[in-house]
């Protein structure tokens, strides 16, 4: 199973500073053991999570049950990307270790009759976002706390200045050039 909790972008953002990998990794090789193992952990709850899921599924289809019924879930809310708390833009994603994020959005519940969107699984906060134009042709609307993306629309037009930048900023962060902390787009 691939597993990027946040996308492939800002998942390695988020293990390069939390592992703190530097860019000559000869300094510090156990650098990238510190980041395999935090995916590893969080890798490892999602997998639980998977298992239980399809026990649940097994059991309602051998009652008649045909479609998974709405839980209020994470699942509910998935687009089948396999992100448990997508963020698109690299730098702005939550700064907690994954394990602890992913058990939190794998735990959380959307109530019944609340919109999912308006509530971030992983911090809590409710109808407090940003609107984010990815450069291309989607709109995302962040949460202002943690980054993840709480829903997406197509956007007008694609934006040139915006996919520069962040085509820069992503050839930074890949070759360890950003030792930027977390931040907010801008």
């Amino acid at each position: 199973m691939h597993f990027a909790p946040y996308g492939f972008r800002a998942t390695y953002h988020h293990l390069c500073l939390s592992a703190r990998i530097p860019k000559d990794l000869e300094r510090d090789p156990s650098s990238l053991v510190r980041a395999v193992q935090e995916l590893h952990h969080a890798r490892e709850l999602r997998l639980a999570d998977e298992r239980d899921y399809a026990n649940r599924r097994r059991a309602e289809k051998a009652r008649g049950m045909r479609q998974a019924e709405s839980s209020g879930s994470w699942r509910d809310t998935q687009s089948g990307t396999g992100h448990v708390a997508y963020c698109p833009h690299p730098t702005f994603h939550p700064s907690e270790p994954l394990p602890v994020v992913v058990e939190r959005v794998l735990s959380s519940s959307v109530p019944p009759g609340e919109a999912p969107a308006s509530t971030c699984r992983v911090c809590g906060r409710h109808d407090n976002t940003i609107a984010w134009h990815d450069g291309a042709y989607q709109l995302h609307q962040l949460c202002r706390n943690c980054g993840v993306s709480l829903g997406v629309q197509r956007a007008d037009a694609p934006d040139p200045m915006p996919a520069a930048r962040q085509d820069r900023q992503w050839k930074d962060i890949w070759t360890l050039r950003n030792e930027s902390p977390r931040s907010r787009p801008g």
